[in-house]
């Protein structure tokens, strides 16, 4: 796996004024008390994604596109209006459904200082119109529908941008040299929702070229996922082979975010060569984060559908297919890599925070937890 064995060289953890100060300290609140409530008494975390978040983050990103101008939530670690010449490793987190699981990044700021040298943590905010109203924000914050943002259609106001526009936005932050001269890794993770967003994003984000020209190497983080976005038709069976599904058995198998028949969202670019992002995909350097605990087949609402189900019957099930599947259509040859985190559910904090996950996230020395093909 790329640079899993350098480490950083110096810790930066100064926030640079009092409003970040109480920012964080908004956040580590809400953290402890979801870490008391869920982690510590060992309960999943549960997607509540029709009422206000709790929180809002106080930090704001102006994103603009050609479709329009809006501004997002986003907390960022340090001030990145102004010049970074040590932080060599950006480390952004994608939220899951209940869009109030925003205090990942602190968490292992704070908890693995030593991984943390020279990072920079992001963490962007993707609002529903509940949020909006709920918190009385302004006119101009961008709001998607329940679940478009994690597959990148457009906001539904101020103006019609993709989820995967403020993803490109963040990024081209990031590759500004006059901001990060020395900026050579971006990892972009994402737990649960946000690990399909994270997943989705390493097929048709449009930014990964640009930073390669830049030499800034992309790692893309997807953990416990519901499903993942298969190339063609072809499905895990229970004897362990692949085979096409038909359509008329399973409705919508194959449409976007689980396939790339129909359903796509503006962003893509036209027209859609499956062939072309596949190997595309298969030459970034993604990781796959399976918790061997999230295995409860009625974990949620959603993955009882057949389009959930025709992927394996629970998330790790759907993981280790997805593993295998990667290997077929490689020949044996796959280069991402598929990690399994023992005895964890569905636990964002828990995950990112596990010996198996912080050499992911920051190129430490660990163990070596690797599902072997």
């Amino acid at each position: 796996m790329a640079s899993y064995m350098h480490q950083n060289q110096r810790r930066n953890t100064t926030y640079q004024d009092q409003k970040m100060r109480v920012t964080l300290g908004k956040i580590l609140l809400g953290l402890y008390v979801f870490l008391a409530t869920s982690l510590a008494a060992g309960a999943a975390e549960v997607d509540e994604v029709k009422t206000p978040v709790p929180l809002v983050l106080d930090g704001r990103l102006t994103v603009q596109s050609a479709a329009g101008t809006g501004e997002i939530p986003i907390q960022v670690s340090l001030d990145w209006n102004r010049p970074q010449p040590e932080v060599t490793r950006a480390v952004i987190i994608v939220h899951g459904w209940p869009r109030r699981d925003v205090g990942a990044a602190d968490y292992l700021r704070l908890h693995v200082p030593a991984a943390a040298h020279n990072t920079i943590f992001i963490t962007p905010q993707f609002l529903i119109e509940a949020d909006v109203t709920g918190h009385h924000l302004p006119a101009a914050t961008l709001r998607w529908d329940l679940l478009g943002w994690r597959q990148a259609y457009a906001a539904q106001a101020p103006a019609p941008i993709s989820s995967f526009d403020v993803m490109d936005t963040i990024f081209q932050r990031l590759a500004n040299r006059a901001l990060f001269p020395n900026l050579n890794t971006i990892v972009l993770a994402g737990h649960s929702a946000g690990g399909q967003f994270v997943q989705r994003y390493a097929v048709l984000g449009h930014a990964s070229q640009a930073l390669a020209n830049d030499a800034i190497h992309v790692r893309y983080v997807v953990a416990n996922p519901a499903t993942y976005l298969y190339f063609n038709d072809q499905r895990p069976q229970p004897t362990g082979h692949f085979s096409a599904v038909d359509e008329q058995q399973c409705p919508g198998f194959n449409d976007w975010n689980l396939g790339l028949a129909n359903k796509l969202p503006s962003y893509a670019s036209r027209p859609v060569d499956a062939q072309a992002l596949l190997h595309a995909y298969l030459r970034r350097d993604v990781v796959y984060l399976l918790g061997t605990a999230d295995n409860d087949p009625q974990a949620d609402a959603l993955g009882q559908s057949c389009r959930y189900k025709i992927q394996g019957a629970t998330r790790y099930a759907r993981g280790l297919a997805y593993a295998a599947y990667l290997q077929l259509l490689t020949h044996g040859h796959v280069t991402q890599h598929f990690v399994a985190v023992p005895n964890i559910a569905h636990h964002s904090y828990a995950l990112y925070s596990s010996a198996c996950a912080l050499p992911v996230l920051f190129d430490t020395p660990g163990p070596d937890c690797q599902i072997k093909p």
